[in-house]
């Protein structure tokens, strides 16, 4: 049936007379041939209600009747919108079915109230409809409309409703409605605060990390044209302190040889590859060439090749003689160049696919070994092969010399792969010799394709990845980075292992900061200074007799069990034991036996460092509104506790 109202009930009266619930007001169940009055915009919905699952969806369930809204017409590639009729808002609650992807204000049923929107509900990624409430109380004797939204063209980019009923009662709890707001450029709804994100577009790996002039430069993974992967360039960003950044122009773009895939930069100090016009060093860029992945470069294979710049960075010019490295393997890709000064000669660490015709894929073809390799240069240009590092290391190769419990002559080089995991060792400038097993860099669901500034005047090691996987609905951008981290060596109980700690320059957004008195009782105690938006928090407790004791943070909770020495954060496990004053870095001075855990707190991101730093994990997560904060403490009391917060202020 199309979209229409109905007349409230009148309730007879007598001398007891007890108000009549209104009847509900039925506005559309989508049994019609048509979608009678509502307007379609775009091909997702096409012209009329579907009959249930479109071809190659998953099963579709749960509607009423025959019909239904379902925006998978076309796939999840196809996009729209279906607006209603107007109509009076006569109840206090709207109830309806939904099912579809969960992206806010992609994937959504919206409520306009002049023109703007005041209700949203996404779907659950899930085919199968459920019921949603919407409270729409405020305005009642209001005019609105009710519009369908699909405008996610990835995973679950579609959405499926039917059965809307304005009823005086909720079928289900009512959702609380985060509405997206993208008028303030840098201040959108899901826009990180303190953590780098493109201005619009998607954006992944970060590239090309370089000091310069007085300028950090961010090279990154960058799809001008829309909000998913693909169509790989070089987008660019400067800043002065790692917190403040402003975006530049487009630093590569794709060419017949292939998008532009990551890579590293250098200064070349000495003009060893004779691209300096001026007074200043020429800054190279050493990129991937990813052939075949655009019509343009059809039939090219992944080859590495160079680009320089003369004006700190601000226009490229892509090397005559490219590629430099010709391609050697299954995608080889992601060189990370240094200068190495012993052995005065340029290394380049390489991601590798090798073909293991001993071993089989699902497929039958031959399986890829995922390695390391090594080439030397005197100048850039002329690339020997000096040696491969043959245990698994799957992308985006890092490679950093560090020192050891900061004595500067005593060093080890460490190299990790996208997913954080790393080997500690020695280097002699063309051989790597791992002195540890593969130890585990990020225990968090959302880390990848790290790299580091490790030509600084000061002689640190920033690092800095791509959070991997989180999800910005509505926004113009997608994806952000992790904050910049300062990389060191520790001696432990368990052997070297590798620290990270949040760079010295986010106390420059800091906007205050308070000791909060923890009671170490059993219960749960709301910890009202905590409740923000944007946190540099530090918690530390020696457990006494508790058995668990939990962080709750904006709706994230935060889990250490007494029984297991463990953190469960958003569903992951990683080891953290009490630990010693000495174990890691810190702000003030630790207790021994204690547990220590930092905590940076963005809109969208929630990032942990354990102990000091000897553990981290990154975290992405689409916020729930309102703030929150408590700490919940069971089975027993902690010996001590104490909270640091420090609220933070945009650094846009």
């Amino acid at each position: 049936m199309s979209f229409r109202t109905f007349l409230r009930c009148a309730c007879a009266s007598s001398l007891l007379a007890i108000p009549a619930a209104a009847a509900e007001v039925l506005l559309a169940d989508f049994e019609g041939a048509d979608y009678a009055g509502w307007t379609a915009t775009g091909t997702a919905f096409g012209t009329a209600p579907a009959r249930g699952t479109l071809p190659n969806q998953q099963n579709v369930g749960g509607f009423r009747g025959n019909g239904l809204v379902n925006s998978y017409l076309g796939g999840d590639s196809a996009t729209g919108t279906l607006t209603s009729p107007e109509f009076t808002v006569s109840q206090r609650y709207l109830n309806f079915l939904l099912g579809g992807g969960a992206h806010e204000g992609a994937t959504c049923v919206n409520v306009l109230v002049g023109g703007q929107v005041v209700r949203s509900a996404p779907g659950r990624d899930d085919e199968f409809l459920n019921m949603a409430t919407l409270d729409v109380g405020e305005f009642v004797g209001k005019t609105a409309r009710l519009q369908i939204v699909d405008s996610a063209t990835g995973g679950w980019g579609h959405v499926n409703c039917d059965h809307f009923v304005l009823s005086d009662t909720a079928a289900t709890p009512p959702l609380v409605t985060r509405v997206v707001d993208t008028s303030r450029l840098y201040d959108e709804t899901f826009r990180p605060q303190f953590h780098f994100t493109a201005q619009k577009g998607w954006h992944n790996d970060p590239n090309g990390l370089v000091f310069f002039a007085g300028e950090y430069h961010l090279f990154f993974q960058h799809n001008p044209y829309g909000r998913e992967w693909g169509n790989m360039t070089w987008g660019h960003a400067v800043s002065p302190d790692l917190v403040h950044w402003q975006q530049l122009e487009h630093a590569l773009w794709p060419d017949r040889m292939g998008t532009m895939f990551s890579g590293s930069a250098v200064i070349d100090r000495d003009n060893t590859a004779g691209f300096q016009t001026g007074k200043e060093p020429a800054l190279v860029a050493i990129y991937t060439a990813a052939g075949g992945t655009s019509d343009e470069s059809k039939g090219q294979p992944f080859t590495q090749c160079l680009a320089y710049s003369n004006d700190r960075g601000r226009t490229w010019t892509k090397y005559a003689g490219n590629p430099v490295v010709p391609n050697v393997g299954d995608g080889d890709r992601d060189p990370k160049v240094f200068w190495h000064a012993p052995t005065k000669r340029w290394v380049m660490p390489l991601y590798v696919g090798e073909k293991d015709s001993a071993k089989k894929d699902a497929k039958g073809n031959p399986a890829v070994r995922h390695v390391c390799h090594f080439y030397t240069s005197p100048d850039l240009k002329v690339w020997s092969f000096a040696s491969k590092f043959a245990e698994e290391l799957f992308e985006c190769p890092g490679f950093v010399e560090l020192p050891v419990d900061g004595r500067k002559r005593d060093t080890r080089w460490l190299l990790w792969g996208a997913n954080g995991d790393y080997w500690l060792g020695k280097f002699d400038g063309r051989v790597f010799t791992a002195e540890t097993a593969k130890l585990k860099g990020n225990y968090g669901a959302n880390a990848y394709a790290a790299q580091a500034w490790d030509d600084l005047p000061d002689r640190r090691v920033i690092y800095l990845d791509w959070m991997n996987g989180g999800k910005y609905p509505g926004m113009p951008f997608n994806q952000q980075m992790g904050f910049p981290v300062e990389l060191s060596l520790q001696t432990t109980p368990d052997g070297l292992r590798l620290v990270k700690w949040p760079a010295k320059e986010l106390a420059a957004l800091v906007a205050g900061a308070e000791s909060v008195n923890v009671p170490p009782a059993a219960g749960t105690h709301v910890l009202p200074a905590a409740a923000k938006e944007l946190l540099d928090l530090e918690f530390e407790f020696q457990p006494g007799t508790a058995s668990q004791v939990t962080l709750e943070l904006r709706g994230q909770k935060l889990t250490w069990a007494a029984a297991t020495r463990e953190l469960n954060a958003l569903g992951r496990k990683f080891p953290l034991p009490p630990a010693a004053r000495s174990v890691g870095r810190h702000s003030e001075k630790p207790w021994d036996d204690s547990v220590r855990l930092r905590v940076l707190l963005d809109r969208t991101s929630l990032e942990l460092f354990g102990n000091g730093g000897l553990a981290a994990a990154s975290f992405c997560f689409v916020p729930p509104a309102g703030q929150s904060a408590s700490l919940t403490v069971e089975g027993g009391s902690l010996a001590k506790a104490r909270l640091t917060v420090r609220t933070l202020k945009s650094a846009w």
